[in-house]
């Protein structure tokens, strides 16, 4: 798969323990610049993971891509998306469930349709301001029935007239797949290039049901 490739620069993860925890009166614990921001735009971007529920226990402040978070937390239930467009990951280096966070809060993992509370990678969404466009695939290979869609889809099989989907092409902008309709379900992060089979975008099955354009938010 052809992905469009940006610069990086150091980032830095920061542990923070509240007032009242055992062993500790708050503050910075560590501060390690073990992540990368592949697109220049971090410096803006805020997330924070929080180990238990309603943002209680040790918080984490990321401000870019991170592939590997397990070394930080075991486990996260809530998160606060302060500024930028995030994508997590279940695992490491960017595998397993998707998840698509915006600007808000999310109080427990079920607000971000999340499988459990296994957060272990995260990177960035882009900024994007020009045109979206998408052509998908009937079968792998490019090959099959194509449609281009330049909007958001909240049901494939009444544009598509499939229910599966095996290769696409990102031409412009950042995508979200979902495997159900109006965009519930297991979610597929697709950024510009070639994906020739639904492999590619980390999925087991070509199911979508609905797909729709990443826009910007700060």
């Amino acid at each position: 798969m052809g992905e469009k490739s940006g610069s990086t620069k150091d980032c830095s993860i920061r542990d923070s323990v509240k007032a009242g925890d055992a062993g500790s009166e708050g503050g910075v614990l560590t501060d390690s610049p073990s992540c990368r921001d592949e697109e220049g735009d971090a410096a803006c971007a805020l997330i924070i993971f929080y180990e238990d529920r309603n943002f209680q226990g040790r918080s984490y402040e990321c401000s870019s891509e991170c592939p590997d978070l397990s070394s930080y937390f075991r486990r996260c239930n809530s998160i606060r998306v302060e500024s930028g467009n995030w994508i997590l990951y279940e695992l490491p280096n960017y595998r397993g469930h998707q998840y698509f966070l915006h600007r808000g809060d999310y109080p427990d993992f079920q607000q971000w349709m999340g499988y459990n509370d296994s957060i272990k990678s995260c990177r960035l969404s882009p900024q994007h301001q020009g045109s979206f466009s998408i052509k998908i695939y009937e079968r792998e290979d490019f090959r099959g029935q194509m449609m281009e869609f330049t909007e958001d889809c909240p049901n494939v099989y009444e544009r598509f007239r499939y229910h599966d989907i095996h290769s696409v092409h990102v031409q412009d902008g950042y995508w979200m797949f979902y495997e159900e309709p109006n965009y519930k379900g297991r979610q597929y992060y697709l950024r510009p290039g070639e994906y020739r089979r639904y492999t590619d975008w980390g999925a087991t099955s070509p199911r979508i049901g609905s797909f729709r354009r990443l826009h910007h938010s700060y």
